[in-house]
C-alpha cells in the first residue's frame, strides 16, 4: 500500500500533531462541521449567484459588482479545505477510499480548471457586457460547467457517510 495513504499512518500522523485530539473532542467535530457549512454556503452563495449571471440567469445585476463577492467565496472554499482536511485525517478509513470523496474531489478539481479557464479567455468579455446583456457563449458555458461542478461536490459531500469502504471496517476489525 502507498505510504501516503496509508489511513493507520495518516490517522497517527493526525494524533501526533494533535488534530486527532482536537477532533475528537467533546466539540471538535461539530464545531469543525459548522464551519465547514458556514464556508459551503458562503462559496455556494457567492459562486451560485456568480454562475447563474454568467448563465444569462438574474440579469441586470452588473458583473463587477457579483465580482466582489469573490474574496467572500474564496474564504468560504478555505474554511471547507481546512476542515475538509480535519476531517479526513482524522478517519482516513472512512475517507480515502470512498467513491463519494473521491468524485467530490474530481469535481473540485474540474471547477478549478473551469475557473481558470475562465480567467483565462473569458474576463474581458463579461464585463464589456452590460448589466442587462447575456454574457458571451464562452462564458455561459463555464458557469453551466462550474454550478453544475458544485452541485455535485453538495451531492458527493452528502453521499459521503452513505458509502463505507470495506478499509473503514478493516481499521476496527482486530485481525482473526
Amino acid at each position: 500500500m502507498d505510504p501516503i495513504l496509508d489511513p493507520i499512518a495518516i490517522e497517527e500522523w493526525a494524533q501526533n500533531v494533535g488534530i486527532w485530539g482536537v477532533m475528537n473532542s467533546r466539540w471538535g467535530w461539530p464545531i469543525a462541521e459548522i464551519i465547514h457549512f458556514f464556508g459551503l454556503s458562503l462559496l455556494f452563495g457567492t459562486v451560485g449567484m456568480f454562475d447563474l449571471r454568467l448563465m444569462g440567469i438574474a440579469r441586470g445585476i452588473k458583473m463587477k459588482e457579483l465580482h466582489k463577492l469573490v474574496p467572500f467565496g474564496i474564504a468560504g472554499y478555505l474554511m471547507c479545505v481546512v476542515t475538509g482536511f480535519m476531517f479526513v485525517v482524522t478517519h482516513p478509513g472512512q475517507y480515502i477510499y470512498n467513491p463519494a470523496v473521491q468524485s467530490k474531489i474530481l469535481l473540485m478539481a474540474i471547477a478549478g480548471a473551469n475557473m481558470a479557464i475562465f480567467y483565462a479567455t473569458a474576463p474581458a468579455g463579461v464585463n464589456a457586457a452590460g448589466p442587462d446583456d447575456l454574457p458571451p457563449v464562452r462564458a455561459r458555458i463555464i458557469g453551466a460547467i462550474s454550478l453544475s461542478c458544485w452541485l455535485g461536490v453538495i451531492v458527493a459531500g452528502r453521499l459521503v457517510t452513505f458509502y463505507r469502504p470495506p478499509e473503514f471496517w478493516c481499521l476496527w476489525c482486530t485481525p482473526s
